[in-house]
């Protein structure tokens, strides 16, 4: 991607990775990503924040030439991941005269994750601390766990644009920075925020309030499109970090010889015909993502699983185990399927592995074998115990 001008002396000289469909050996990414790294030109100084994945330094080099820079008085850190900083070092190489610039926990996970980073070369700064490149000040604001302790924001005071690292970002590859249509950005950055942000839910609502008051004219992620329009990124998150649920089911299920593919049939179809929107997800084929994005609304999780020996299906404790460490919102939690000699202690495995769900687990149903017409009707109640609970919390 060839460098865009975003404002006057303001240029993104990032990278989009269109064909990247993994991070961190953990979360699809269907539509690619961006690296999204930015110059901001003072009369006196030149920055730039964050860097770019290091098998793109020749691209970002190339930027930040073809935007008319030749000379980088700083480079800011927002956050030690590679993705962010893993051209530091020879960012540093090429202008020799750079500071880099961070805080003291970024500094330190900087120098461990990229040891070639010369210490004398770091300036350590504290919360709210500024840097006056001329005309243009930088404000430093600490942002721990948004996503990792060390995370910062920078903004540009004067212009008002904020750079939140990571905070209202979306595996997106984009051909055009400022791309302002929600329908082609909401589900990217709805499964970033499930995946990146939701384990810390609380500070990124703090975060949400302390975005409010500097109330940017632009928003810039590291990760996605920019946001103009400050009002939208802002929208979507205080309805995300909210305690507001959806009259939603998810659930995940997998089936060995298809008896609780016959139990999630009718369970579905149970739901539905109580006016309750079910996302069902077959694990051995589902992409998590999309099952991440529906754990940030459903009320409910309903785990479908038949039995490996005398335990849960391995992809289904999987299942729970992603939803555990997420700390999805929902408030109720079941278990549902089919095993041979063996798997009545199923259920309690699979809420074993939700602890840090703040949620009631709803009676299982479990059958020996083919389901009957007492496991349907043990399902419709479950149907029936589902739509009770999210009555009482005023879900329609």
């Amino acid at each position: 991607m060839a460098n865009q001008k975003i404002a006057p002396g303001i240029y993104y000289v990032g990278v989009s990775h269109y064909d990247r469909r993994l991070f961190d050996a953990l979360i699809s990414t269907p539509e690619g990503t961006t690296y999204n790294s930015y110059i901001v030109q003072g009369q006196k100084a030149t920055a730039l924040i964050d860097t770019v994945e290091p098998e793109f330094k020749a691209l970002l080099l190339r930027n930040i030439k073809s935007a008319g820079i030749e000379k980088i008085d700083y480079i800011i850190s927002n956050h030690a991941e590679q993705d962010h900083s893993g051209s530091i070092p020879d960012l540093l190489a090429f202008y020799p005269e750079a500071k880099l610039v961070t805080n003291e926990k970024c500094r330190d996970l900087l120098l461990a994750l990229m040891p070639d980073i010369p210490a004398d070369r770091v300036i350590t700064i504290k919360d709210h601390e500024t840097l006056d490149l001329g005309g243009r000040t930088l404000e430093f604001i600490l942002a721990p766990w948004i996503h990792w302790p060390e995370t910062m924001m920078t903004f540009l005071r004067e212009d008002a644009i904020l750079f939140p690292c990571d905070l209202f970002g979306s595996h997106l590859a984009v051909s055009n920075i400022c791309m302002d249509d929600e329908r082609v950005f909401y589900e990217p950055m709805k499964r970033y925020y499930a995946q990146i942000m939701m384990p810390y839910r609380g500070q990124a609502a703090k975060r949400v309030e302390t975005v409010k008051t500097l109330a940017p004219k632009m928003i810039c992620p590291s990760h996605g499109p920019i946001f103009k329009d400050t009002s939208v990124p802002l929208r979507l998150y205080e309805n995300w970090v909210s305690d507001s649920l959806r009259n939603e089911v998810l659930i995940p299920w997998v089936s060995t010889h298809g008896a609780t593919a016959r139990m999630v049939e009718h369970l579905t179809s149970a739901l539905i015909e109580r006016g309750i929107d079910v996302h069902p997800y077959d694990l051995t084929a589902a992409d998590l993502g999309r099952i991440a994005g529906h754990l940030v609304d459903a009320a409910t999780i309903a785990i479908g699983t038949g039995c490996v020996l005398t335990a849960a299906h391995p992809v289904a404790a999987y299942a729970a185990l992603v939803a555990n460490a997420l700390r999805a919102k929902a408030k109720f939690a079941t278990v549902f399927g089919s095993f041979g000699w063996s798997g009545v202690k199923v259920p309690d495995q699979i809420a074993g592995l939700l602890g840090n769900l703040k949620a009631e687990i709803l009676p299982p149903v479990m059958t020996k074998g083919a389901p009957t017409a007492e496991t349907f009707a043990a399902l419709d109640k479950m149907a029936d115990d589902i739509l009770a609970r999210h009555q009482s919390l005023g879900l329609k």
